[in-house]
């Protein structure tokens, strides 16, 4: 690891300062369970961190029926899982964190942290940089391709997006609020998540000295709200394939769906066709079965990953039913090793 500054502000606009007041290049230290991985990789360089875990605006959870869900950006995805209105109001949230299996980086990771984590793919993180690239020739369709994205991949960029908070966010229509030189804004959790084009790009709408403080997340009411994820195994992993799902019904039928994809695309991925073919349906095996069908239609493959269109089609399906009863039975699958390399793409769960 590289020498760098330690800087430990005590506000917000004090951070920003320091974040934009080097002539080099300084990052943001939230809870560090991925930057300092990368660090140590060499794929990160920063000349100074910036610790925000004693700002008091990136703190606190609170709720109230008429606006909803406030989350400091600084709040870990241990007090996160333990909060009793969370747990009341926003199970899917609370499973979702669940996902991240260890003790330790859900006691030191923050939301923010998970919104903001670079992508787990290997060519990025042994240094051939964001998209992959190695003497003009992308490395991942040719590669080792096995984890990479089926969807949102006509290039250039292969990886998926490893957030485990962003699908069901982005199902809940949750906003972000980011400080920065140029002040405060607000952004939906939607569109923070960009599939770059090049190089000079990144995969966050993060602007230079900008910090996300705050995420807010509407009341669901009387919806019915599941994630699911399919992992090869139960310990410390990202999931193959994840689906985050927000149902309102009306007198039995769906009347509006909320569908949006993990770990399958350089984003997190919405599906309009899937939630057109829930709309004014019941839900039942059939249904759901076609959603994620529809969900997965125009999956591009790549040589290694057929599996995953399997995998993300079951997520989906079984998001939904877990949604329609309440997201009260279990929450993902372990998929054997056996299976996973594996370029079946049809077959019913």
């Amino acid at each position: 690891m590289e020498a760098f500054e330690y800087a430990r502000p005590k506000s917000t606009q004090e951070a920003i300062k320091l974040l934009t007041g080097t002539g080099g290049e300084a990052h943001a230290l939230a809870g560090g369970t991925d930057l300092i991985s990368l660090m140590k990789d060499g794929v990160a360089r920063p000349q100074r961190l910036v610790s925000l875990q004693h700002l008091m605006e990136l703190k606190g959870i609170t709720f109230r029926e008429e606006s909803g869900l406030r989350l400091g950006a600084g709040v870990t995805l241990e007090e996160l899982i333990e909060n009793a209105e969370v747990r009341q109001h926003y199970p899917a949230l609370v499973q979702a964190a669940e996902g991240v299996r260890s003790p330790q980086i859900r006691s030191t990771g923050t939301v923010g942290g998970d919104l903001c984590q670079r992508p787990r793919c290997w060519y990025y993180r042994a240094g051939f940089g964001l998209l992959a690239v190695y003497k003009g020739k992308p490395l991942v369709p040719d590669g080792d391709n096995r984890y990479h994205a089926i969807l949102g991949n006509s290039g250039p960029a292969y990886f998926v997006s490893p957030s485990s908070l962003a699908p069901i966010l982005i199902a809940l229509d949750a906003k972000l609020k980011l400080h920065g030189p140029q002040g405060m804004r607000e952004l939906s959790v939607h569109d923070f998540f960009v599939n770059p084009k090049s190089e000079n790009e990144t995969e966050h709408a993060l602007r230079p000295g900008e910090i996300v403080t705050e995420i807010f997340v509407p009341n669901p009411g009387e919806a019915k709200i599941a994630v699911y994820e399919v992992r090869q195994k139960e310990a410390l992993d990202w999931p193959l394939a994840a689906a985050a799902v927000v149902l309102k019904l009306d007198g039995g039928q769906v009347q509006s769906a909320r569908v949006v994809l993990g770990h399958v695309a350089p984003v997190p991925w919405p599906s309009p066709a899937a939630e057109g073919v829930l709309k004014g349906q019941a839900v039942n095996e059939d249904t759901a079965w076609q959603a994620g069908k529809a969900a997965v239609a125009n999956a591009t493959p790549l040589s290694k990953n057929a599996y995953k269109v399997q995998l993300a089609r079951v997520a989906v399906k079984r998001a939904i039913l877990l949604a329609a009863e309440d997201g009260q039975t279990a929450r993902g699958d372990v998929v054997q090793s056996s299976a996973y390399p594996r370029d079946e793409t049809k077959g019913e769960a």
